[in-house]
Parts: C-alpha cells; sequence; structure tokens
C-alpha cells in the first residue's frame, strides 16, 4: 500500500485553491457553454479525492509489505510528549549545575589548603606578602612541612 505524503498534499491543495481562486475571477467573462463544461470538470476532481476521513485513516494505519503495522508519525503534543521531551532539557540543566559545583568545591578546597598551610607552617612575616608564595605552595606542597 502507498504511504500518503501529507505536506505534499498540503502543497498540493493550496495551489488548488489558488488556481481555483484565478479560474472564478475569469468566469465572468467565458460563454455559458464553457462555464458549465468548467462547473462540470470542477464536480468531478472533487467528487475523484477520497473524503478527508479516509485519508486521516489511510494515514493511521498503513501495512507494510513484510507484514508489519505501521502509524504515522504526526501524534500531536500530549502531556507526555512535552514531558517526555523536557527530560534532555532537565538532565542539561542539572549536569550543568553539578560541573559548577563541583568546580566551586575543588576551588574551595584549594584555597583552605593554601589558609592551613599558611596557618600551620613556621613562616617568615615577608613571605605572606611574596606574591609567588601561592605558587610556591602548588608546586612544592611537602616542603613547608618539612621544617617540622
Amino acid at each position: 500500500m502507498k504511504q500518503v505524503n501529507t505536506a505534499m498534499d498540503a502543497d498540493m491543495d493550496k495551489l488548488g485553491r489558488h488556481l481555483s481562486g484565478q479560474l472564478s475571477l475569469a468566469s465572468p467573462d467565458l460563454s455559458h457553454d464553457i462555464a458549465e463544461r468548467l462547473r462540470v470538470a470542477r464536480q468531478l476532481a472533487i467528487g475523484h479525492r477520497p473524503p478527508a476521513a479516509q485519508v486521516r485513516h489511510i494515514e493511521q494505519n498503513q501495512i507494510q509489505t513484510n507484514g508489519t503495522l505501521t502509524t504515522s508519525g504526526d501524534e500531536g503534543l500530549g502531556v507526555w510528549s512535552v514531558l517526555a521531551s523536557s527530560v534532555p532539557l532537565l538532565a542539561l540543566v542539572v549536569g550543568l549545575l553539578t560541573i559548577q559545583w563541583a568546580k566551586d568545591e575543588h576551588i574551595a578546597l584549594e584555597i583552605a589548603a593554601t589558609d592551613s598551610a599558611l596557618l600551620t607552617d613556621e613562616l617568615p612575616p615577608h613571605a605572606y606578602t611574596d606574591a609567588g608564595f601561592a605558587q610556591f605552595l602548588k608546586l612544592n606542597p611537602s616542603a613547608p612541612s618539612q621544617n617540622d
């Protein structure tokens, strides 16, 4: 069975309405005989098109050649589909907040280690004002404890 392409049908309907409107504008200038033949042709064309209810039923259930039954992908936006689509966004936000918390925790631990090294070690007073002291502690963490 052939699956109906709804996007193409919508485009065809739009084109048909446009052409019908253009033909209706030109119809007052036509003779009665030609106008009647056009009216009959329009009715025949409308009669050959399946009703909209049948089209929707055909789109919803399709039996494939291998015997499987498929449904159309257009299910609309229900409450559950909106909730299910928000789960990845929620996971992303939770992940970003966790990364930020871990980064802040790591920075706080580094500052606490530096403070504890300053408070527990015997240092000359000029070491507290030295700009490279924090770098020295990072590169040589066991050096201040050797004096103990």
